[in-house]
């Protein structure tokens, strides 16, 4: 799912009334920072104690002793968004982080104005990794690209596919764009899709602002699972490649590639990128027809 950073540019953010609320109840003296918000109405904060926050000052980077407690990062989700559920999410890192690096799960929960899942922050070497669309990664743009085709490589050989309860095919992903009367796909060149390359347990939404890297540059984890499940390995491949090129700049889908382990498919990869921008499609006309009374559905700028 497309998404707009904030918490990194100068620009203020207000973080809505229900998440400090909520950050309130689950993490009663944490701070709340800004993190993330995307355009269907999602918002993601870190909660960090006071010590912690000072100390991230003093070192960016780098935690405060274990004594303090470890950072945690809070997504929340408005009623009726189009985001994926944060409940659905929270089962598929119980199931997957057995397998792979992924954030542990702290709580979830549902209530009357929305959903949302608590999680610890991943960390390597006593720092908290940073996603990977943070300025000095873009600043790195080749080291990046390998570090997240690398990761996305590791993530289907790790996750067990006889095993996964959670499915994502081309298929049921046609019959639910069709079922919906938000968008027309009438037109739309869809037929079969391609034939299987190889299923493996897929990410959902691997693109570069879900990859986790270390202070190095080198991959630690993924986050945003809420749409994992089994498919073809190129509807991930598709989405990171663009996702890569799009953040990054030109040039780089051969990295990607190459760290990954594949050739290039472009059959394949013209399917999936125009199975998400489909879904994309009909995310976006749901929020459009949706009231804005209190300002989190607003697209972020």
């Amino acid at each position: 799912m497309s998404s707009a950073l904030v918490g990194i540019s100068p620009t203020p953010v207000e973080v809505p009334p229900v998440v400090h609320d909520l950050a309130g109840r689950l993490r009663p003296v944490a701070t709340v920072v800004p993190v993330w918000r995307n355009e269907y109405g999602g918002f993601t904060a870190r909660l960090e104690d006071c010590a912690q926050l000072e100390d991230r000052r003093n070192t960016p980077g780098r935690t405060t002793s274990r004594a303090a407690g470890r950072s945690s990062y809070l997504k929340w989700v408005p009623r009726g968004s189009a985001c994926p559920s944060p409940l659905a999410e929270a089962d598929r890192l119980v199931w997957a982080g057995s397998f792979a690096p992924l954030p542990r799960v702290l709580d979830a929960g549902r209530d009357r104005h929305g959903s949302w899942l608590l999680t610890e922050a991943v960390e390597r070497g006593g720092a908290i990794a940073t996603s990977a669309i943070e300025p000095r990664w873009r600043s790195q743009a080749k080291r990046s690209a390998i570090a997240i085709g690398l990761g996305l490589r590791r993530l289907h050989d790790l996750l067990p596919v006889d095993t996964c309860s959670f499915v994502r095919t081309a298929e049921l992903r046609v019959a639910a764009l069709t079922r919906s009367a938000a968008v027309t796909l009438r037109g739309t060149p869809w037929g079969d899709p391609p034939p299987v390359d190889r299923l493996v347990v897929c990410h959902g939404d691997a693109t570069v602002p879900n990859t986790l890297l270390d202070r190095a540059g080198r991959f630690v984890a993924h986050v945003d699972v809420g749409d994992l499940g089994v498919a073809d390995r190129w509807s991930d491949i598709a989405v990171t490649t663009r996702s890569v090129t799009r953040r990054y700049g030109p040039g780089l889908e051969p990295l990607v590639l190459a760290a990954y382990g594949v050739a290039p498919d472009p059959v394949r990869t013209s399917y999936y990128r125009a199975l998400w921008d489909a879904e994309e499609a009909v995310r976006v006309r749901r929020v459009a027809r949706r009231p804005d009374r209190r300002g989190y559905l607003r697209r972020a700028s």
